[in-house]
């Protein structure tokens, strides 16, 4: 009995964040014209999988107790370099999705050594270089353009059996083949120990650095993969300063509804990836409910703060940052 206490306590932010989606999803798929369709659920799950990603990049840094202010723009950065290089044959688009890729770790190195060994603190280095990243952006595609294999985007953005969205699978492999490894290793329990206490963690020896570099670049990639998955869904890339500024704050809000700690050392990407969920149906409500779009901005603003504020009431019990761990 204990064992399934000390799971359920441990799953609690998890198991929120997942309540708060069925409940907003059940409200959208009610009220929605077409009802619980094929078609629907995969608009909504291609829709909510580009923030699953971008949100899953920012649980990562927040499990360290820091905060990527990057990953909006990593995520448009690898979108403009996926509409020059994802495209030709099946060889041609392999090579360019694992540039991509690369490119995605290769700012989350960046965003990491400057924190790690440069000893700046999380929301300045990367303050800075989100400025970087768009710069980039904007050098690669200063108008909207580009390409990409057509079949793949299809084939992705699609369905599988003409029934599950393929999107769903991709994000599933993802979190099978990338995060719970991660979160399984010795590098991701040092990350989650320096969240909860840096100090402690030190003076039990595990590998601090190592484990918040890792937590960096794997940030990086999954960015990268939103990026990349943006370019399969528009067929394009566009270098969207606020496209990039939405996301980045989209993803905190994620993380907060799938319970992820921002005091670090507590969570799951897959919270946050219901949390992504949660977080983009709000939208998805206000257009089924057929609300003035001057009005819009402020409804989902107020009911995002009620979700976050359900997501986050375990914090109001907290007397100091302790008893958050026990």
């Amino acid at each position: 009995m204990k064992e399934w206490r000390y799971w359920l306590n441990e799953q609690r932010g998890t198991l929120m964040g997942l309540a708060i989606f069925i409940l907003m999803f059940a409200v959208y798929i009610f009220n929605h014209p077409a009802g619980f369709t094929a078609d629907v659920v995969q608009t909504a799950a291609n829709k909510g999988v580009l923030l699953a990603f971008v949100a899953m990049a920012q649980t990562l840094v927040v499990l360290t107790a820091g905060i990527d202010l990057s990953v909006g723009m990593v995520f448009v950065l690898t979108n403009c370099i996926a509409s020059y290089i994802v495209i030709g044959d099946t060889w041609e688009t392999t090579l360019g999705i694992v540039g991509v890729l690369l490119a995605g770790m290769l700012c989350g190195a960046v965003n990491g050594a400057l924190v790690i060994y440069g000893r700046l603190q999380p929301i300045v280095a990367t303050i800075a270089t989100a400025a970087i990243y768009f710069g980039i952006a904007l050098l690669l595609r200063p108008f909207p353009g580009g390409d990409t294999n057509e079949d793949l985007a299809d084939f992705l953005t699609g369905q599988t059996y003409e029934l599950i969205p393929t999107s769903l699978i991709l994000l599933l492999a993802v979190v099978l083949i990338v995060w719970i490894p991660f979160r399984r290793s010795v590098l991701g329990r040092a990350a989650y120990a320096s969240g909860s206490s840096e100090q402690a963690a030190f003076m039990s020896g595990m590998p601090i650095r190592r484990g918040k570099f890792l937590a960096y670049v794997l940030g990086g990639l999954f960015a990268g993969m939103g990026g990349l998955f943006l370019t399969f869904t528009t067929y394009s890339g566009e270098a969207a300063y606020q496209s990039g500024g939405v996301y980045t704050l989209w993803s905190i809000a994620a993380v907060v509804l799938g319970g992820v700690s921002l005091f670090g050392g507590r969570g799951s990407a897959i919270g946050a990836i219901f949390g992504a969920f949660a977080a983009r149906t709000t939208g998805d409500m206000l257009f089924v409910f057929d609300v003035d779009p001057l009005w819009q901005p402020l409804l989902q603003g107020v009911v995002l703060m009620i979700a976050v504020s359900i997501g986050a009431i375990d914090l109001l019990r907290v007397r100091n940052r302790l008893d958050w761990f026990q």
